[in-house]
């Protein structure tokens, strides 16, 4: 494949993934700027692999993957424990009283548990995919989300009377 059909495959791989890999980082890291940082090394990964896949959803599943262990490289890294995020939310995008509500919620979820959400819930993943991104057993996953669940009802009972 020349680099030119690189190029181009990996740029429309960037628009179509570029939103959800940021997403997944920022999930993780909770950091405008960090998860930019983890989203463009994904992408710069994509291109330096140049790997094949069977389907589109076997291409999304590998950028969630890198993206979840640059995420995990990231909080090992040092520059991590130097460095403080100077926004803590997404200014842009709008959002009602009670969709504010539960985005702090689950942020303030421990780490494992906002991965196992935000793949469930935001990407749609089945309990058997998700397993395999996070390279962790099924029943793991289900526990995981019980317990995130669990969580989330209590931080959020006073916020809602049917919680």
């Amino acid at each position: 494949m020349s680099d030119a059909a690189v190029c181009a495959g990996a740029e429309e791989v960037l628009e179509r993934y570029a939103a959800t890999v940021f997403a997944a980082a920022y999930a993780m890291v909770k950091n405008k700027e960090d998860a930019e940082d983890i989203a463009q090394e994904v992408f710069i990964s994509y291109v330096k692999a140049k790997p094949a896949f069977e389907s589109a959803e076997h291409e999304k599943a590998w950028l969630l993957r890198v993206t979840i262990n640059r995420c995990k490289s990231f909080f090992r890294s040092a520059w991590q424990r130097k460095t403080t995020g100077l926004e803590a939310d997404f200014p842009d995008t709008p959002f009602t009283p009670d969709e504010t509500a539960v985005v702090e919620a689950v942020n303030r979820l421990p780490k494992k548990y906002r991965q196992v959400i935000y793949l469930y819930y935001i990407e749609g993943y089945a309990t058997g995919e998700i397993a395999a991104i996070l390279e962790m057993p099924q029943n793991t996953v289900l526990s995981q989300l019980a317990r995130a669940r669990k969580l989330l009802k209590t931080a959020l009972k006073g916020e809602f009377d049917d919680v």
